[in-house]
Parts: C-alpha cells; structure tokens; sequence
C-alpha cells in the first residue's frame, strides 16, 4: 500500500493533483480543502488512500490526517462512496465534518451535491460513536479526544471543544443553561455567552 507520496506538484484541477516523485506522477484524487493547502508550494507531502476495485485502481491524498481519516470515516458508511467523501471534505474540513455529525446537523450534508436526506441521517447514525472514539485536532493546539456522550449537555461541549474552546469554557458556559435544551440550542446559546466574555 503507498501510504503518503512527496514531490513537486505538476498539474492540479478540480479535485485532482498530480504529483511527481522521482519521475513517475502520481495522480492523486482530493479535496477542495487539500487544494488550498497545497496551493503555491513546490513540494508537498500528500497522505494516501489507495482504493481498489474490480475495475479500478484509485489513489486519494489528502494535506493531513485529520482529512485522511474523516475520508476513511466516511466511505465506511454504507451508500458513500469515494467521489461523494470527496464532495463532503470539499464542503467542509474535518473539524467541520465531526462537529456536524456530533450535532445531527444532517443539513449541513444534505447542501452537499449528491447527499440527500436519508444518506445524511444514515452518515450521523452511523458515525456519530466512531467519531467519539476519534481524535481531532484543533487550531493547531494539541489534540483532543471527542467524548459524545452524557446527552445533549455532552454533546454540546464537546462541539464547543471542537469550535476550539477549552473543556473549562465549554463546561462553564453549558451549565449555566436549561439542560433540556437541544444539543443545537445549547450550542447556540453557549456560543453567544463565550462571544460577550
């Protein structure tokens, strides 16, 4: 298996980017997001998911692993393919991506081309406790471990630390609110409260 591949970039479309190493260029299926990363640089380092089928050979990069991992998420997910993980990390990155699933925020993915309502709900249902058990970094501070759970009080702190927040600020906000509330209303009046502090 190619696990990452290091070169001068030679040619980039529309989530594509061809990269060549030691004369052979690798062209490597992407995001959106990946694009912009790499955008400018001479040399890059893209870490690689190969995908074989019956009648295909595939190689996805990605600029980090954060995305790789969310991609390797999301085509575990039943009536997701490859090309339809391409257009979600395309939308949104994947601190984006694991606080949607941790909120249900199923219309964030039904605005994806190609994700209508069913595949979206099914992608929250199934992925919501593999991304609890995941690990997502955040504005380049350390990683932290996502863990949903304990209702929607829970899982409104843990979006908040995703938002980039610290577990105190998280923790402090929600509880001054009515742990009956949505996750998403939580969320919502949380964000205002740490906006006026």
């Amino acid at each position: 298996m190619i696990y990452s591949v290091t070169g001068k970039v030679i040619h980039t479309e529309a989530e594509l980017a061809v990269v060549e190493c030691a004369g052979v260029g690798y062209a490597c299926k992407t995001s959106l997001c990946t694009l912009q990363k790499i955008a400018g640089k001479e040399t890059v380092t893209l870490l690689t998911h190969l995908a074989v089928r019956e009648d295909d050979v595939e190689l996805f990069g990605f600029a980090d692993a954060e995305e790789l991992r969310t991609f390797r998420l999301l085509i575990s997910v039943s009536g997701i393919g490859p090309k339809a993980a391409i257009a979600i990390l395309s939308a949104m990155t994947a601190q984006q991506f694991a606080l949607a699933v941790a909120t249900g925020d199923v219309k964030s993915f039904t605005q994806v081309k190609g994700i209508g309502k069913k595949t979206a709900e099914r992608l929250c249902l199934e992925l919501k406790d593999k991304v609890a058990g995941e690990t997502i970094s955040v504005r380049g501070q350390k990683s932290i471990a996502a863990p949903i759970g304990g209702g929607s009080v829970g899982e409104a702190i843990t979006a908040l630390e995703v938002l980039g927040f610290s577990a105190a600020e998280a923790a402090s906000a929600v509880s001054k609110l009515d742990p009956s509330l949505s996750t998403e209303e939580l969320i919502k009046h949380a964000l205002r409260s740490l906006a006026r502090s």
